[in-house]
């Protein structure tokens, strides 16, 4: 489904992903760990295009090179960013709407099923649905953030570090969520740091440091290997890095 060769990002001087390589298969969860400031969230900016770059992006056999983010979101490829960016003054449901926004604008009307699907997730949200987005918990906030990307259909969703400042409880409960995903076949590139949780979901895993691949390989065998052990998933960190 995506095929990165050769990434480059730079902010000016300074080099926050260095010749990079990935792929990820359709129905595959890939996810990406490292400590801060390894180029993780640079990476799943410019495959969105919201960062220039080098390189080539491939993604359902098609090259995004060129392609402006809009058009990389209306054929599929969908951002839950770390900051979230919901719209606080707007409700619960007037956030999962506008997600998906692309869709109405080809001529989509009938999204009821579409939210049914993300209450029947997200069953706090319902709950919710007539509540200030600004209003709501940390963790709420972050289930109507990916809420919201699914009322896209996405094809491949990117998770930009969704356990992100939450307490572990929601944090558990936000990762329950993403494996129901997976088991109906959403395909996931996750940058995350708390590798514990990240390599338990994932299928296979990517290792960056300093905007360099280190390591990848099946989840299970990243799980075993020392240098992760060591670094990312020992006693202190849980994997924070």
């Amino acid at each position: 489904m995506l095929e990165v060769r050769g990434l480059e990002v730079r902010y000016h001087a300074a080099v926050a992903v260095d010749d990079l390589d990935l792929h990820v298969e359709e129905g595959e969860v890939v996810a990406l760990i490292g400590p801060n400031g390894a180029g993780k969230t640079s990476t799943l900016l410019a495959l969105l295009g919201l960062v220039a770059c080098r390189g080539e992006i491939r993604y359902q056999e098609r090259t995004l090179n060129g392609i402006e983010p809009e058009e990389r979101v209306a054929r599929g490829l969908v951002l839950v960013h770390e900051r979230r960016q919901l719209f606080g003054e707007m409700t619960v449901e007037e956030n999962l709407l506008l997600g998906a926004f692309a869709r109405y604008k080809r001529g989509e009307r009938h999204l009821e099923g579409d939210l049914e699907r993300v209450y029947a997730l997200f069953p706090r949200l319902a709950e919710r649905r007539c509540q200030l987005a600004a209003t709501m918990s940390g963790g709420e906030q972050q289930m109507l953030a990916i809420g919201r990307a699914l009322m896209a259909r996405p094809r491949l969703l990117l998770l930009d570090e969704p356990s992100l400042g939450l307490a572990p409880l929601i944090v558990k409960e936000i990762f329950g969520i993403l494996r129901r995903l997976k088991a109906e076949g959403t395909t996931i590139l996750l940058v995350e740091q708390n590798a514990r949780a990240a390599l338990e979901l994932a299928d296979r895993g990517y290792v960056l440091e300093a905007g360099r691949v280190v390591l990848q390989g099946p989840a299970a065998e990243l799980r075993e290997d020392p240098r992760v052990i060591e670094h990312y998933l020992g006693i202190h960190g849980e994997g924070s890095g």
